[in-house]
């Protein structure tokens, strides 16, 4: 058999066997955050918040991804006070959204219902 007698089908189930064993099931695990919002911390460019669309080692793809230019927890006083009770709408100052955004990420924090609520209600901030 010649490469070039491959089917289509046949290469796609190649692709199929040689990615999973490429994949750890440690590997699996990182990815679960991928199709959830979350907050973003990154090295350099601040706080987000969005949905993973993507994950790549520390690499993310987001999708509504809104800048937390600043912040204040509604309680608490940490991020992850953020994820969990949302932000302080009086007290923020929130970025559009925009989509495909890519970040490199040292945090990503899963956010509650409320948060999320919270979060994608605040006016965008527009400076004065």
């Amino acid at each position: 058999m010649s490469i070039y007698d491959i089917t289509i089908g046949q290469l796609k189930e190649l692709q199929s066997l040689l990615v999973s064993r490429t994949e750890t099931p440690e590997q699996v695990g990182l990815n679960d955050h991928v199709g959830k919002k979350v907050i973003i911390r990154t090295y350099s460019a601040g706080v987000w918040f969005g949905e993973i669309e993507k994950k790549f080692r520390n690499e993310v793809i987001v999708k509504g991804a809104r800048r937390l230019w600043q912040w204040k927890a509604a309680r608490s006083f940490t991020l992850s006070g953020v994820a969990v009770y949302g932000i302080n709408q009086g007290e923020s100052k929130i970025s559009p959204s925009i989509d495909g955004h890519w970040l490199e990420a040292i945090e990503l924090i899963p956010c509650s219902e409320v948060a999320i609520k919270s979060i994608e209600g605040a006016q965008d901030h527009e400076p004065s």
